[in-house]
């Protein structure tokens, strides 16, 4: 089932889910490091502010804001530039990006926006190949 909408309650429910996330990180020692990690009430809370938070930008508002080629539009959403120029497009040559594609274009925005803030040790993480 898809997330609905924010709302102004789903916005309070965020910032008691993050207040309880502070509560427990303090009362946590360390997280067990065995592999797959049992489910708690943290990931319980982190996995419902990621399904109900989701981060998303129109590719208008993406290019409005940085100064981009439709060639890095389309690689930062995996998408050919034909198919950014149609998600910029007018009248009948226009196609509505994938929801997939808006949460790509917000993730960059905030990688961009923040990335001195960002651990280098994170951002090795976030950029490095699974194995």
């Amino acid at each position: 089932m898809m997330p609905e909408k924010r709302s102004h309650d789903h916005l309070i429910d965020c910032q008691q889910a993050l207040d309880r996330l502070a509560q427990i990180a303090q009362s946590q020692s360390t997280r067990p490091h065995s592999y797959p990690h049992p489910i708690t009430e943290r990931e319980e809370i982190l996995i419902n502010l990621y399904s109900y938070c989701r981060l998303s930008m129109t590719p208008q508002e993406f290019y409005g804001k940085w100064q981009v080629k439709q060639a890095d539009i389309g690689k930062i959403c995996c998408r050919s530039t034909h198919a950014v120029n149609r998600w910029l497009a007018q009248g009948a040559r226009y196609k509505s990006p994938s929801s997939d594609s808006l949460y790509h274009l917000a993730l960059m925005d905030f990688l961009l926006e923040n990335f001195e803030e960002i651990p280098k040790e994170l951002l090795n993480r976030l950029c490095s190949k699974v194995e």
